[in-house]
């Protein structure tokens, strides 16, 4: 659905009103950048023609239209519309809506609840629509900017459809500014760099954009376009969107381990730049750092668990900013280092084994006998000391008694390892040797 001319008053009737309320659209056809919903044939879309709405979970970021859509799927499908936000809402009000909503029925009229916020609900908060939900006696409609699968219960999210809005692109943006200043009759002065970075200023947000249109309109000393540098001096950079205890903070470390694991340092700069500006914790990523040396590495370069070990110790002992510099030493060194996972697999195989070999002993001939009695039971008796033999292998079998040998690590062909395979190899071949002979 491409957004047509919205319908616009041919005069602001209200410049009292904030920007954005004054441009709150009227038609879903007006809502930008929701296509993927909004369309005849995709699900919101699919729902308004055929007069038949489902109760839905919108879940995105803050200032993509949600609220909007809300009230004109309302609209759209002949239905009444209640709002509440879970922030300021309790249970006596949710009584209230469903009492209300509950008489409507018995007329032939429909409610729509709006949540604003709908994950801040606490459990039992959130199973108290459940009933009215099941009924038909509302069409639930709930915002969230938190992914439902960690803030919604099971038996809401089964009753519900989780539809995905996206952060507002940049063409989206640039038509709410259009629309401004067709509302206003009053060009935003700023050149054309400039707009092109209060739009990348808005992060996505259609809300905070139209704030800072209406700011710059106010303005009545300037004489000439502000370029970019006298845009940051009238408008202040929004912070990125991060919450460390909550879905982004998990996305973006994601995203860090997946770049460093696919060797792109230039990537892994970019994911580790935005968590600090966030305000991720440093010392949070360089204990990811350390774990991603040890699982993602591994003895493919021993030395990785060092480096990131000593990045830890730097930031430390010098804090930000000057300390950051240490980790973002140990990310690019992680994304470049060769790759290997194999101890991580060897490590999870000989669990596996373990658990399913119980509590066989150790061969005796490796157990220590400091007293009479296990000497006599055979305890150290043969035992080779590998480092005294000729060539510091003795080819003992380590194994438990009556278990067959197995192999846990299995080093690939990546940096260091292509050595220790080589060992392996060798130490193999001698071993059999020593058992045949």
């Amino acid at each position: 659905m491409k957004p047509t001319e919205p319908t616009l008053p041919l005069f602001d009737e209200e410049p009292a009103r904030p920007l954005a309320d004054r441009l709150r659209p009227t038609r879903l056809e007006d809502v930008v950048g929701q296509d993927h919903l909004l369309a005849p044939d995709a699900p919101l879309g699919r729902m308004v023609t055929q007069q038949h709405l489902g109760s839905v979970i919108l879940w995105g970021p803050p200032g993509v239209g949600k609220t909007t859509i809300a009230r004109l799927l309302a609209e759209g499908s002949n239905l009444t519309f209640e709002s509440v936000s879970a922030t300021f809402s309790g249970v006596a009000d949710l009584r209230k809506v469903f009492t209300a909503a509950r008489n409507r029925r018995h007329v032939g009229q429909g409610t729509l609840l709006f949540v604003d916020e709908i994950h801040r609900f606490n459990r039992a908060q959130q199973d108290s629509f459940l009933p009215y939900v099941e009924d038909g006696t509302i069409v639930l409609i709930g915002a969230t900017t938190e992914n439902p699968s960690f803030e919604l219960n099971g038996a809401l999210l089964s009753r519900t459809q989780v539809l995905v809005l996206t952060r507002l692109d940049e063409a989206a943006l640039s038509t709410l500014l259009n629309r401004a200043e067709q509302l206003t009759r009053h060009r935003l002065p700023l050149d054309h760099d400039a707009r092109r970075a209060l739009i990348a200023m808005a992060d996505g947000d259609g809300r905070y954009l139209l704030n800072m249109a209406e700011q710059l309109q106010a303005l009545t000393d300037v004489a000439t376009p502000l370029d970019t540098t006298a845009l940051a001096h009238h408008i202040q950079q929004r912070a990125p969107l991060y919450d460390k205890a909550q879905d982004s903070h998990y996305n973006l470390i994601s995203a860090l381990h997946k770049s460093m694991r696919g060797s792109d340092p230039d990537a892994a700069l970019y994911w580790l730049a935005r968590m600090l500006d966030g305000g991720e914790d440093p010392l949070y990523v360089a204990r990811r750092l350390v774990r991603f040396a040890s699982e993602d590495i591994g003895m493919a370069d021993p030395h990785a668990v060092g480096q990131t070990l000593a990045a830890w110790d730097v930031y430390e002992r010098l804090g930000s900013p000057e300390g950051e510099l240490a980790i973002a030493q140990a990310v690019v060194y992680l994304a470049t280092a060769p790759k290997s996972i194999a101890v991580y697999r060897g490590f999870d195989a000989a669990h596996q084994a373990a658990r399913r070999t119980g509590s066989l002993m150790p061969p005796a001939h490796i157990l220590n006998a400091p007293t009479r009695l296990m000497k006599d039971l055979g305890y150290g008796k043969d035992y080779q000391y590998d480092p005294d033999t000729t060539d510091g292998f003795s080819g003992a079998d380590y194994f438990p008694a009556g278990m067959d040998r197995e192999t846990y690590y299995q080093p690939t062909h990546n940096g260091h390892e292509i050595e220790i395979a080589e060992r392996l190899r060798d130490w193999a071949a001698s071993r059999a040797r020593r058992q045949r002979g």
